[in-house]
């Protein structure tokens, strides 16, 4: 390991049993926290993260401002659901519609920023399984702790479940078969980010307002370079958070969340000046299924869009004066 990698570790890596609630809130001040989840589908899991988060962290201890629920075009009950658990749901294409519609998690993300008031923001997955809040202020805990952090990744134990069945540490196919092996290689001084591609993270606004989102599967690996690029390793740290279960995909599926990831990776190599390219890459994924007549050739386009810095989209400046639960 690289000296410097082995000293980040040392010096920006905790647990989430090392920031209880009442310590952040009594460095809270007069910060606004945010906590985002962007749903699509999930109706049997959104109202039990959006409960917990509620119960502990609003009612109980009074440290988060808002809940907010990304609804991104969901054909489920997912928007009641959060809902009646007590977030402020907000329907994706409802934001800012006069800048068109993209699909994807990160234009959930990104048209948060837009939807909330909060300094901090924090980005929760929708489809958890056994959420506990300290997932949130474990978060939480290095950006209220020291000003020099803007961006917090969250680190964990992946088991992979199918059916009945759990592989300790089988989860994380794509982290570990595309993403590390991509930043090892590219980014050496982000190999002591153990989950860059987990969906459990924090940053400050005035941090994330000023990055590009990539709107698929890409948003978070995009996220990171970018972090790294404008602010720098020592701005980054992570938390244990201790367990992460959440259904599985399809190894299909996973194969068009690498490309994605890929595809991301080659634009910040370009655009970060880290290499010339001599030609832009293909964005045509083709894989084979066996037919009755033999192999047939399936072609899916993992080209990634992408969002300008919210700070650049004209009214966010005024949309920022709203209160919670007045868009």
């Amino acid at each position: 390991m690289l000296p410097d990698v082995a000293s980040w570790l040392a010096r920006r890596t905790s647990t989430a049993a090392d920031w209880p609630p009442r310590l952040l809130l009594d460095a809270k001040g007069d910060t606004g926290i945010s906590v985002v989840l962007p749903a699509r589908d999930e109706e049997a899991t959104v109202g039990a993260i959006v409960a917990a988060i509620r119960t502990d962290l609003v009612e109980r201890i009074p440290l988060v401002d808002e809940i907010v629920v990304v609804d991104s075009r969901s054909t489920d009950r997912t928007a009641a659901v959060a809902a009646a658990a007590g977030a402020e749901v907000v329907a994706q294409d409802a934001v800012l519609p006069g800048l068109g519609r993209m699909s994807g998690k990160g234009e959930a993300l990104w048209k948060s920023l837009y939807a909330t008031s909060g300094d901090l923001l924090v980005f929760i997955d929708a489809d958890l399984r056994e959420f506990t809040s300290s997932y949130v202020t474990g978060l939480l805990g290095p950006l209220l702790a020291d000003p020099a952090v803007g961006y917090v990744k969250g680190c964990y134990d992946r088991p992979l479940v199918d059916g009945e069945r759990r592989v300790e540490g089988g989860g994380g196919r794509v982290t570990e078969l595309v993403a590390r092996p991509l930043i090892n290689m590219h980014w050496p001084l982000l190999a002591g980010v153990m989950q860059p591609l987990g969906g459990e993270y924090a940053g400050r606004r005035a941090l994330l307002e000023r990055l590009p989102f990539v709107t698929g599967y890409g948003v978070e690996l995009g996220l990171l370079l970018d972090v790294y690029q404008h602010a720098g390793l020592d701005a980054i740290a992570q938390v244990d958070l201790g367990r992460r279960v959440h259904a599985h995909q399809s190894t299909e599926a996973l194969g068009a969340m690498s490309g994605q990831i890929m595809q991301t990776a080659w634009s910040r190599l370009e655009r970060h000046g880290r290499m010339i390219p001599l030609e832009a890459p293909s964005t045509a994924l083709t894989r084979f299924h066996r037919g009755a007549d033999g192999h047939d050739a399936r072609t899916t386009d993992v080209a990634v869009g992408e969002r300008p810095p919210m700070a650049e989209v004209p009214g966010y400046a005024a949309a920022r004066s709203f209160s919670p639960g007045t868009r």
